[in-house]
């Protein structure tokens, strides 16, 4: 369903929902998994009331929406939450259109049905000419509970990973790559007590994966005329999952990033993280029918749909990709370390320092950089006025903090990992973030005065995210001043992709091109990467900054403080 207008009402409430063949109790907004799309015009002030019907408080958060503080739906920082029966106005203005979402931000409320999208028509011509339009949501549903997932990853991190390397897969690489490396490459992922097929910490194996609330047995099915333009406005609302999307037969052009216009860039496939939304215009040439095919980064399972001109017209499912292994890259290593040839080798094991070729283990003796570098240092090397303050994890390493990366390469050119060579090998061009430009020129030239590197830390064995080392609920808010432009860099010390969601303001992504900066609210890490961004800080008031990964965002938090 779709609901328009400036004044809507929405009811939180308890809805039996059965995705599984097992029926199981939802958290529905308006009785329905996903709740209605919310379709409203730029320009507009709606004013939003939430009925909170659960035994437990509530909340809804409008993700990519620029609004006051006191709107923004994050309870502890931005508001006190929606008790149970009791009902919260929301109001605020749309100084925006394009593709966004809404979702629950308390406790584990948004795996379990809470979230829908919304459309913000834009009040001058729409630069995409399109004739018809569909939201594309994609989602994963378990019928477990989310807090017993959770406290089954605290146990065992990856309890849900039944990809583990087993000793019948010894003999292929003994036979593939000798004796020595071997024993050398299983060495090292035993030492750090992890493995290289640990891609996603919740798999298909307690997940079904869902396209517009649709199980992939039935799949959500759009129609189409011949020759007409489609808009598709895909939006990935998952807690966990990472998706990869290709629409065989068809061509995409990327026409939006998070709700905003870009230049358009045709494409064979991209990658969605958490939170993203990516717009798409499609345009069949013929009768046929097409496969909407997202499958999960870790490839154990996947969602489609059918776009078709004949309600009775299917087309196949391709086979999914085969799954992908972390490598040196997704390691944090330094390149120069060994060739480029792709049959790159492991370097000798330095144990005295416990080095990982570049992923470093930690321990007290291995990190003596300072929590704070001293904030005066210039940035004279890059060209910039402005100052820098590095914050390289703790100065004591402490219990939430097993690894760190040594030659972090931006993430900007690559498609990620189980994406890349995708054109030599299947002939589908990838979409990178380097490839994003915005349509419109950047709406703050200014250079940065400030630089703030964050490290994105972890403990997978003991399953513990936080940010340089600290979880949330220990850490120092981080201090804006009004106004001011800041770079952000984001270094990504573990070996799991980490989407980041800063909240009230824009994270304008350094592409390359300072004319025509991407605005994104959403931006992933990659593995053993770093990526950074500038923010205007133009928004007063406490904000949320975390990874949109449900199960990472207890510890994997801070509160951005603008005043």
């Amino acid at each position: 369903t779709t609901l328009k207008g400036d004044h809507i009402d929405l009811n939180i409430a308890y809805e039996p929902v059965n995705f599984t063949g097992k029926t199981r109790m939802a958290k529905a907004i308006n009785g329905s998994v996903p709740a209605p799309v919310l379709r409203w015009c730029e320009g507009d002030r709606v004013t939003v009331r939430v009925k909170n019907n659960l035994a437990e408080d509530s909340s809804i958060h409008w993700h990519g929406i620029i609004l006051p503080t006191g709107m923004d739906g994050v309870p502890g920082l931005s508001f006190g939450g929606i008790k149970p029966g009791n009902t919260f106005e929301y109001q605020f203005d749309l100084n925006q259109s394009g593709t966004y979402w809404y979702h629950s931000h308390s406790s584990f409320q948004e795996p379990t049905g809470m979230y829908g999208a919304i459309i913000i028509d834009p009040k001058e011509p729409d630069p995409v000419s399109y004739n018809r339009d569909y939201v594309v949501m994609l989602s994963d549903w378990s019928d477990e509970d989310p807090q017993a997932i959770y406290a089954k990853l605290k146990k065992l991190s990856h309890y849900y990973n039944f990809r583990e390397r087993t000793v019948s897969d010894i003999w292929p690489d003994i036979k593939a790559k000798g004796v020595e490396e071997t024993w050398n490459k299983r060495s090292m992922w035993n030492q750090m007590r992890m493995s290289e097929t640990d891609i996603s910490d919740v798999t298909g194996y307690t997940y079904t994966y869902l396209m517009n609330g649709v199980t992939p047995d039935e799949g959500w099915v759009g129609l189409f005329k011949r020759g007409e333009k489609v808009r598709l406005r895909f939006i990935n609302s998952s807690a966990m999952t990472i998706f990869d999307v290709r629409i065989p037969g068809l061509k995409m052009t990327v026409v939006a990033s998070d709700g905003q216009n870009i230049e358009p860039v045709t494409i064979d496939e991209f990658r969605i993280g958490v939170a993203e939304t990516y717009d798409v215009v499609v345009e069949p040439r013929d009768d046929s029918a097409y496969t909407v095919f997202a499958q999960s980064i870790d490839r154990s399972g996947f969602t489609r749909g059918t776009l078709t001109p004949d309600i009775g017209l299917r087309s196949s499912v391709p086979e999914m990709d085969v799954a992908p292994t972390l490598g040196h890259r997704d390691m944090g290593m330094d390149h120069s370390m060994h060739d480029m040839s792709g049959m790159q080798e492991m370097p000798a094991m330095d144990h005295s320092k416990h080095q990982m070729g570049g992923m470093q283990t930690i321990d007290k003796n291995t990190i003596h950089e300072k929590n704070h570098r001293d904030q005066s240092e210039t940035l004279g090397r890059a060209g910039f006025g402005s100052t820098r303050e590095i914050t390289h994890g703790p100065s004591e390493a402490g219990p939430h903090i097993d690894m760190r990366a040594e030659s972090p390469q931006s993430g900007l050119n690559d498609p990620g990992i189980g994406l890349r060579n995708h054109m030599q090998r299947y002939g589908r061009k990838v979409l990178t973030y380097s490839d994003i430009k915005n349509l419109y020129p950047t709406s703050d030239p200014r250079e940065p005065t400030r630089e703030i590197e964050l490290h994105l830390t972890g403990n997978m064995s003991r399953y513990m995210w936080s940010m340089n080392g600290i979880k949330f609920s220990d850490a120092e808010p981080l201090q804006l001043k009004y106004g001011e432009r800041v770079r952000i860099t984001l270094v990504n010390d573990t070996m799991m992709s980490h989407p980041m969601h800063l909240h009230g303001m824009w994270s304008e992504l350094e592409t390359g091109d300072p004319n025509y900066i991407p605005r994104k609210h959403t931006v992933i890490v990659q593995p053993g990467s770093k990526i950074s961004y500038l923010v205007t800080a133009d928004a007063l008031g406490r904000w949320a900054y975390h990874c949109h990964l449900v199960y990472h965002m207890p510890g994997m938090f801070r509160e951005v403080r603008v005043s």
